[in-house]
């Protein structure tokens, strides 16, 4: 074992995360630049990504389930001048074999799950307005979330752009050459004068400082990340105390544009975790600490490998990792301190034509606990896609 994470280590330290190169940037990415083509141009979009996502999960830590399904964003888009975009629609998730939806946010909000249904699929609107600048984008109302945000496997697990809602709130996009910023609000629980529930939201940031020309055939980076999230809320009556808590990251990562017949990319990382539990008791401890190292494969550009290495020496839980990295179990509670996790991932994605994707990966994941050694693995098969057809151009 410690032979396996030395030689991962030498592996990250001596050569990027080509994880945005890879095949869920294309499934699950959106670009937020407006295209000045499209300028006066009154569109329907339709943005869409079936999926068969099975996770084949034993042992102490989660459970297994799939997730069989698709979401679909009917909207229309107008943007009036090269600075302002308009988009209005719906965003519905609909999964095999389900007749009611529960009315809460599909993601982590606390207790409070509400006793409303949706019949058909879960439905939610979809309305975002943006702002473009030199530089910089602002971004109001359905912010551009999951994959987009650019977070390291650690602290987001690819499967959320299969089930999360989307985001909601507010974003700063910032590209200048060598940094490339992104911070959001996500507002997942609003609540009104005596609502029995409590508020959530989520606050992120992911800065990637850049230390070559995009050209550049070897490329070296920081990414330096950190997302919080609160519960709380002085308009609610509940009895539940405030919560606060967080991930951080700080790593270095470099990228080789191999660019050979069969090598097309070769990347590694390595990056510095800590979770804080700032107020309330949701986890049993206050501070936690984890080294995550990454090595990546691309071929024929279109065949990746992926092994990813978790060492926690101390208590760690992700806020939106997969479960399987955590210290904490999802199904008891139980913590565990000391553990060790090694993925390994295949993943294999064609672009069929610009918005039309085609993907598939497995991966497994052993795990070393205090006493307990488990083996765990998923597989899943993805299609997107998102057509767009001009209604009018002035």
């Amino acid at each position: 074992m410690k032979r396996i994470l030395f030689i991962i280590l030498l592996l990250a330290l001596a050569c990027h995360n080509i994880m945005a190169q890879g095949m869920w940037s294309d499934l699950a990415t959106s670009e937020y630049r407006i295209d000045t083509a499209d300028i006066k141009s009154l569109r329907v979009e339709v943005d869409n990504l079936s999926f068969f996502h099975d996770n084949e999960y034993t042992g102490v830590l989660t459970k297994g389930y799939t997730l069989p399904g698709l979401w679909i964003q009917p909207k229309l888009t107008y943007n009036p001048i090269k600075q302002i975009g308009l988009e209005v629609g719906l965003h519905a998730l609909i999964f095999n074999g389900a007749n009611k939806y529960p009315c809460y946010a599909y993601h982590d909000i606390g207790t409070w799950k509400g006793n409303q249904y949706q019949s058909g699929a879960h439905l939610l609107p979809w309305v975002r307005a943006k702002a473009q600048f030199k530089y910089l984008t602002i971004v109001l109302g359905n912010i551009y979330g999951g994959q987009n945000h650019r977070l390291i496997e650690p602290l987001f697990n690819p499967e959320l752009n299969l089930s999360q809602d989307p985001e909601m709130g507010c974003q700063l996009l910032w590209d200048r050459p060598h940094l490339h910023a992104d911070i959001w609000l996500n507002w997942q629980s609003y609540i009104f004068e005596l609502d029995t529930h409590q508020e959530a939201f989520t606050v992120g940031m992911n800065w990637t400082v850049s230390y070559n020309k995009p050209e550049n055939r070897i490329k070296w980076s920081t990414p330096i990340q950190l997302v919080i999230q609160h519960r709380g809320g002085e308009q609610n009556i509940t009895l539940r105390e405030v919560q606060t808590i967080c991930n951080a990251s700080l790593g270095v990562g470099m990228e080789w544009d191999a660019n050979r017949k069969v090598l097309k990319k070769l990347g590694a990382e390595i990056n510095m975790l800590a979770a804080y539990q700032q107020s309330g008791n949701l986890w049993p401890f206050k501070t936690g600490l984890a080294i995550h190292t990454g090595v990546n494969l691309n071929l024929w550009n279109h065949l990746g490998f992926n092994v990813n290495h978790l060492y926690t020496p101390k208590h760690f839980v992700s806020l939106y990792g997969n479960s399987l990295f955590n210290t904490i179990s999802q199904i008891d509670q139980t913590s565990y301190e000391g553990n060790t996790t090694l993925s390994a991932r295949v993943s294999y994605h064609r672009v069929i034509a610009k918005h039309y994707v085609l993907g598939a990966q497995a991966e497994a994941f052993q795990t070393w606990l205090p006493g307990n050694q488990k083996l765990n693995f998923n597989f899943g098969l993805y299609l997107r896609v998102n057509p767009s057809f001009l209604i009018k151009k002035w």
